[in-house]
């Protein structure tokens, strides 16, 4: 085994669980996973059948990552924050065949206590500040917060808020790593 396992946690046969990650207490780790290197599961993580766990994630304490969510690369999940899988749930009314794709992509990061209601796409390097509830896409680089979420801002790939305007055109730079960024046609970029 190339990964650390406390003694609590239990990983069903079948999992894929990359070199260096961490699975600490009382996690459980479904067969079909499959979770990449580096990665760090909390004290009391599900991780379902029908996900998938890029390299580098952080996964804290108390969050269920259930089936049909994918995190890419570099993807935080803030402490008790939720994901779904079913937009309309009943518990007498099997609606597994209804499951809706969830994707955060790389480098995204996930307040406390959010919620990431089904069927969304979190973009690149954004940011849900803690508490809100996402409903629709979040474009990349993009801040947002509050019930339901709303789009306030940007920021950069290191996580510090960009001196940019919510639309039209502008540039900035973040002021921790010198990094520049453009906004055009409502998009956010970094420019390498």
């Amino acid at each position: 085994m190339s990964y650390y396992k406390h003694e609590t946690a239990i990983v069903d046969y079948g999992a894929v669980i990359g070199d260096e990650s961490r699975v600490w207490h009382f996690v459980h780790v479904s067969a079909g996973a499959v979770i990449g290197r580096g990665v760090s599961l909390g004290q009391n993580v599900y991780v379902g059948n029908k996900v998938s766990i890029g390299d580098d994630c952080k996964i804290q304490n108390n969050v269920s990552v259930y089936d049909n969510v994918t995190l890419e690369n570099g993807v935080f999940c803030g402490p008790s924050m939720v994901f779904t899988n079913v937009y309309n749930p009943r518990s007498q009314i099997d609606r597994k065949s209804e499951y809706s794709e969830t994707l955060i992509k790389e480098g995204a990061s996930l307040g406390a206590n959010c919620t990431i209601i089904c069927g969304v796409t979190v973009g690149r390097f954004a940011f849900v500040g803690a508490g809100a509830v996402v409903k629709k896409d979040v474009p990349d680089y993009a801040l947002v917060v509050g019930v339901p979420a709303k789009h306030i801002g940007w920021m950069s790939r290191f996580g510090a808020q960009l001196n940019l305007p919510l639309e039209g055109v502008g540039e900035a730079t973040c002021l921790h790593t010198n990094s520049r960024y453009v906004l055009e046609d409502g998009r956010v970029r970094e420019i390498i």
